[in-house]
């Protein structure tokens, strides 16, 4: 019999079934008793797991465990209450591609476009810099996600919310021609290129924690170094290289994203608005997955709201 889905679990499910260790940790309760929390994962999705018995050892984040227990809900979240695990073996064969959350489409073809779009552009400044920026970034970018739970935290997420963004860029430069198309699309190459040293990622895209560089700097701050590494590589200087650093550092928005400076011309303006709506709307899209037609699902604390999934088959075509 195969195994449910992390998507298809719901409250009093009994599961049992293969599931990716994403993070596991052991912590004391407030009456002093240990306990085992973890985050398991398969392709669609994650659900927090406790183990009420102090003396079970962690598994190592991106190992596979069988594991066997009690769906329940906390504070309006499914958790699952594990009765008992254990470490996965080769005897088991377990389809590693059922429990890891993947881009829906190849990296090579994602990155084709991307390397196609840089092709298109009128500056060869702008060409020199964004590869140089895709050099440095190295074989990594091919599986490295986007961010550690939130949106397109899955093998290759970068890669999928990069294209994602340059897609919905081409509809917004069709809309609006007097924007720099090229300064915009090579804004959305470069501006998140910098969480490849922001965080620890194994191949199958599982973020076990945020590098030191990471938590000391970020992506952003970084980012603007880096490029200003590319451009004197490349022997790029002047307003340009300025913008791409404006571009990097307010794409977040606003202080208390991150950002320490607010957009201040059109380009950076989009690029900050379609990296919040491609974001939300990968986020939300894994919201609807697993959540029925016609109900609510628990709260996404992300967006700090419940999300209603609705039934669309009833809306008129």
């Amino acid at each position: 019999m195969e195994q449910l889905t992390v998507s298809q679990l719901v409250k009093d499910l009994r599961f049992e079934g293969f599931l990716l260790v994403r993070s596991s940790d052991q912590r004391t309760g407030s009456n002093g008793s240990r306990y085992l929390d973890m985050n398991l994962t398969d392709r669609t999705g994650e659900i927090n797991c406790k183990v009420w018995d102090g003396n079970v050892a962690p598994p190592p984040a991106g190992t596979v465990i069988k594991v066997r227990g009690l769906v329940q809900e906390y504070n309006g979240r499914l958790q699952l209450r594990v009765e008992k695990l254990r470490a996965s073996t080769p005897e088991d064969q377990v389809d590693l591609s059922r429990l890891v959350p993947c881009a829906p489409e190849s990296p090579e073809k994602m990155r084709s476009e991307i390397d196609e779009t840089i092709d298109r552009f009128k500056s060869e400044d702008l060409k020199k810099i964004v590869r140089e920026m895709l050099r440095l970034a190295g074989d990594k970018l091919e599986w490295f996600p986007a961010a550690q739970r939130l949106h397109h935290a899955e093998r290759s997420g970068l890669l999928h919310h990069t294209t994602g963004m340059l897609r919905t860029a081409e509809h917004i430069i069709e809309a609006y021609p007097w924007l720099n198309g090229d300064l915009l699309r090579a804004g959305v190459i470069l501006h998140d290129l910098s969480k490849i040293a922001e965080m620890k990622s194994d191949e199958l895209g599982n973020v076990t924690d945020y590098t030191r560089d990471g938590l000391l700097i970020g992506h952003l701050v970084r980012g603007v170094a880096v490029l200003a590494e590319a451009a004197r590589n490349v022997g790029v200087e002047g307003e340009i290289v300025v913008l791409l650093e404006h571009m990097i550092i307010s794409h977040h928005g606003e202080a208390e994203f991150g950002s320490p400076r607010k957009p201040m011309f059109p380009e950076a303006e989009v690029l900050h608005w379609i990296d919040l709506l491609d974001a939300r709307m990968n986020e939300m899209q894994g919201v609807m997955d697993r959540t029925p037609a016609g109900a609510f699902s628990e709260k996404i604390w992300s967006l700090d709201r419940r999300l209603y999934h609705p039934h669309y088959e009833n809306l008129p075509e």
